[in-house]
């Protein structure tokens, strides 16, 4: 396969309104069936008139940019400092919700089309019927990624082409089946795109050619909406405040005889977790932790007793004090919690009971 990128010069300010199929063919009479347009958010926002009246400096400004990022914002993710990582009504999850201040006049920001892959429908459907191209579309915007420095662009509309490639079932040379393989051709495509398209050189789209080897269907296929990852299948869906939280909630529904509301880590290192917790928990305990190793179950006999035993037992015992009981044993319910809260952070299930052996009541906590 042998790939061109064509930047597609000569398009101008677009404004609301415009014919933008009009102002592609027109800068790019070279234009021919099979090729791939990717085309620049911003001016197909433009052009569908998504764009909000702001003040053009001073404190009013950043309160209507405020203003704008909570009507665009679904869900938040992450905040640090300025920055604020949102999921948009779209389900993209993208800084300041897409919102953009460049490549426009200071009194307006823009927004992101309210549905890409209908716009690159339309686009793709007037460039067939009127100006007789049979074009697949690709709408692009810039993306941050989580682990990597930079940014690229990515698709957030599609018509015409497939936006995943799917080799799951295909044999590689080595004779290994691909399982997982899914190849996300539409961002793909919109990043070659911006290679020459840029960020200040006033060029929208790009062409690439060569990519698509047959006539293209009729049909525009199911879009760029296919790439959102569901919240059931996404490992990363929660932002750090909103795991934090989440986190929180389950401690609280840490019942006393019952594992944990929620799942349990596999192949955990019990001993070095188990360390752990308790460490993170003496920092502000005024509760004695004493381990012990694993005790057979009081059910089961043999290798039976053994695999259902807990791995560990953790006596807890209030200091010493010479404040009221009842205010001794409310402390040393706190620091229990406490210390099951940490275990079920490790991935360690816990158990609870309270037991007095002469000595004045303490608790004791199965781990494992």
């Amino acid at each position: 396969m042998r790939l061109e990128v064509l930047p597609v010069e000569g398009i101008g300010d677009v404004r609301p309104g415009d014919d933008l199929a009009a102002a592609i063919t027109g800068a790019a009479p070279w234009l021919r069936s099979g090729d791939v347009l990717v085309v620049t958010s911003k001016i197909v926002s433009k052009a569908e008139g998504s764009l909000v009246d702001v003040p053009v400096d001073g404190n009013e400004r950043a309160v209507a940019r405020e203003e704008v990022l909570r009507a665009e914002t679904a869900r938040p993710v992450a905040r640090r400092g300025q920055t604020r990582i949102v999921q948009t009504h779209h389900g993209f999850v993208m800084a300041s919700a897409g919102i953009d201040a460049s490549n426009v006049d200071r009194a307006h920001l823009v927004l992101l089309p309210k549905d890409p892959d209908a716009s690159a429908r339309a686009l793709r459907t007037t460039l067939r019927e009127r100006h007789g191209l049979d074009v697949a579309v690709v709408i692009s915007d810039t993306m941050g990624r989580p682990w990597r420095n930079g940014l690229t662009d990515v698709a957030l509309g599609a018509a015409g082409i497939p936006a995943i490639r799917d080799h799951r079932g295909e044999v590689d040379p080595y004779g290994n089946e691909l399982s997982i393989t899914q190849m996300a051709v539409v961002d793909e495509l919109a990043a070659a795109g911006e290679l020459v398209k840029g960020k200040c050189a006033q060029v929208p789209v790009a062409v690439v050619r060569g990519y698509l080897d047959a006539p293209l269907p009729t049909a525009d296929g199911d879009g760029a909406a296919v790439l959102v990852r569901g919240a059931d299948q996404d490992l990363f869906s929660l932002g750090t405040a909103e795991a934090r939280a989440d986190g929180l909630r389950a401690a609280a529904r840490l019942a006393d005889t019952a594992p944990p509301p929620f799942p349990v880590l596999e192949d955990v290192d019990v001993q070095k977790a188990l360390a752990r917790a308790l460490a993170a928990v003496r920092r502000s305990a005024t509760t004695t932790f004493d381990t012990e190793p694993r005790r057979a179950a009081a059910t089961g006999t043999g290798a039976e007793a053994a695999t259902n035993a807990p791995r560990y037992r953790v006596v807890c015992r209030a200091e010493p004090t010479t404040t009221a009981a009842a205010a001794a044993l409310i402390a040393l319910g706190a620091d229990v919690h406490r210390l099951r809260a940490a275990l079920a952070a490790e991935g360690l299930p816990s158990t609870m009971e309270t037991a007095d052996d002469g000595q004045g009541t303490h608790v004791v906590v199965a781990v494992g």
